[in-house]
C-alpha cells in the first residue's frame, strides 16, 4: 500500500541534497534530487510502484516505460508489483540513442504499434527528457496517454506536457519538502 509520508521521509533521507547544482535541463539549482538512491532501494521501489499504480487506477495502459536509465528501475518496480497484484502490464525502455546493431530500435520491450502507454520519470524539471521519450515512443507507433513522475520540481514540466496534450501526474512535488519553486 502506498504511504506518501514514508516516501517523503525516504527521499529526504537518501536523495535530497542542498548546494549548487546544474540540472539535466541546464538550469542551476540550490537542491538536487538523486532519486536513483530511492528508485534502486527496495523500500523506495515498492513505495513508488504502489503510488504509481494507485495513480493509474483501474484503467491500466498496455505498458509503462521511459527514458533509460532514470525510468528503468521505476518501470521494473511498477510491472513487478502489478504482476504480484495479478494486473496485466508490460514495460519498455526508450534508448537515448538507437543501437547501431541488431534491429536498431529506439524503443525496446514487448510493445507494438497501437499500444496505449504511460511515460514514467523520476524527477521532472522542464520535461525535456520525457518529451524526448514521447517523440521516440510516438515514432514507434505507441499511443501516449500521459506522464507519471515521482517528483515535480514545479519548473515548467507540467506546462510543457500540457502544451503537447499530455497530463503530468506525480506522487510528490518539491512543496512536499518545504521548498517553494521560487526559492530555486
Amino acid at each position: 500500500m502506498y504511504d506518501k509520508q514514508a516516501l517523503i521521509a525516504l527521499i529526504r533521507e537518501k536523495a535530497l541534497e542542498f548546494g549548487d547544482f546544474t540540472l539535466a535541463s541546464g538550469k542551476k539549482a540550490s537542491f538536487y534530487l538523486d532519486c536513483r538512491r530511492v528508485t534502486l532501494d527496495s523500500a523506495g521501489a515498492n513505495l513508488i510502484a504502489q503510488g504509481m499504480l494507485d495513480l493509474l487506477g483501474d484503467q491500466l495502459p498496455d505498458a509503462v516505460g521511459g527514458m533509460a536509465i532514470g525510468a528503468d528501475p521505476i518501470t521494473a518496480a511498477i510491472i513487478t508489483v502489478a504482476g504480484q497484484q495479478g494486473k496485466p502490464l508490460r514495460g519498455f525502455i526508450v534508448r537515448k540513442e538507437a543501437k547501431t546493431h541488431g534491429k536498431g530500435r529506439d524503443v525496446e520491450g514487448p510493445v507494438q504499434a497501437g499500444d496505449r502507454v504511460v511515460i514514467v520519470e523520476d524527477v521532472v524539471t522542464t520535461g525535456g527528457s520525457s518529451l524526448q521519450a514521447i517523440e521516440k515512443v510516438e515514432a514507434a507507433g505507441l499511443r501516449v496517454q500521459g506522464v507519471l513522475a515521482v517528483i515535480d520540481r514545479l519548473e515548467g514540466g507540467a506546462e510543457a506536457f500540457a502544451a503537447r496534450g499530455f497530463a503530468l501526474r506525480t506522487l510528490l512535488t518539491i512543496r512536499d519538502f518545504g521548498i517553494e519553486p521560487s526559492a530555486v
